[in-house]
């Protein structure tokens, strides 16, 4: 009755395009990926505090407050990264009109509530994170459900892409299962390289808030430990991507497929650039924003690589590899 009534509202709009729908999922992956960057951005500044409470700025007013004890400038980057939310907001909710408008097919329209609703609960945790004292853990949960947004809204963004009925047009169907799920098995390592990433980060320099009254509490095992526990798995990581390469090599992929698996190999090539020049240089903190962007761009370019490989590709749009590659 009340989704009934949501539909004849939603029908008082004008129909989307797939281009506006695809605009639309594509702000959605960037403000998921550019939210996680403004946290480490107020992680950095020792900006956590800037706001101390949750939902509200200080106690009686959502907006900064002159005091003595909070520094403006911590205010205004933790102010500026919560109006940033609104962002994420409006553009989850845009998702949902414009693919309910559309009349999209339930796939694209589950994919497309799960923004909001993933939404509500980063808000959540954001809260929790803030009230706790920035606890690192909390912190950790905070950047690794950003990440699964991250993974989320690029499988909106390919969905949306793809026709609601394929039974009447010709298609490429997708590289042998094997290679599938070899591509799962890269993302479950690249979760494990992210889980040891926040754990590295737990143990490090930038606990979020710099303060002499009160100390936030860090993850007491020695760094050196966990940055080779992070390069391990990130290794392990890109043993897989080359073997997948191979893989792919070996059968003959579209153009579409082979472009998503550079990607992701040029990507994370620059991440683990970034990771060892962070570490040799005391963990700078422009560098930690960049790596962050970089862990969000390798989440998004992994989920679009794993969709080219589970879903049939149009013949319409599926360019041939040149020939079926004899090397890598």
């Amino acid at each position: 009755m009340l989704y009934r009534a949501f539909l004849r509202v939603v029908d008082l709009l004008p129909m989307p395009s797939l281009r506006t729908q695809r605009l639309i999922a594509a702000a959605v992956v960037l403000t998921q990926g550019g939210i996680a960057v403004t946290g480490a951005v107020v992680r950095v500044t020792a900006s956590g505090l800037g706001c101390p409470t949750w939902p509200q700025c200080f106690p009686g007013s959502f907006t900064p407050v002159a005091v003595a004890e909070v520094p403006r400038i911590h205010q205004a980057v933790e102010f500026g990264n919560r109006m940033i939310s609104f962002l994420v907001v409006i553009t989850a909710a845009l998702a949902v009109l414009a693919v309910t408008r559309a009349r999209r097919r339930r796939e694209v329209l589950v994919y497309a509530w799960l923004m909001p609703a993933s939404t509500v609960l980063q808000a959540i945790i954001g809260g929790i994170t803030v009230r706790t004292g920035l606890l690192w853990w909390t912190v950790a949960i905070h950047l690794l459900v950003s990440m699964g947004m991250v993974w989320l809204a690029t499988l909106l963004y390919v969905k949306v892409g793809e026709p609601d009925v394929v039974s009447d047009l010709p298609t490429v169907p997708p590289p042998p299962a094997p290679l599938s799920r070899l591509t799962a098995l890269i993302g479950v390592t690249l979760a494990g390289v992210l889980v040891a990433g926040t754990l590295v980060t737990g143990a490090g320099p930038h606990a979020g808030d710099k303060s002499i009254t009160r100390v936030v509490p860090r993850l007491q095992v020695e760094i050196t430990t966990l940055v080779h526990l992070h390069g391990t798995l990130l290794v392990a990581y890109l043993a897989l991507l080359l073997g997948l390469g191979f893989g792919l090599a070996a059968v003959g992929v579209t153009r579409n497929v082979w472009a998503r698996f550079t990607v992701v190999l040029s990507l994370t090539a620059a991440q683990a650039l970034i990771g060892i020049v962070q570490f040799y240089t005391g963990v700078p903190a422009v560098l930690v924003a960049v790596h962050v962007a970089g862990a969000a761009a390798c989440t998004a370019a992994t989920a679009a690589l794993w969709a080219a490989l589970t879903t049939p590709e149009l013949a319409a749009t599926a360019l041939p590899q040149r020939a079926k590659t004899q090397t890598l």
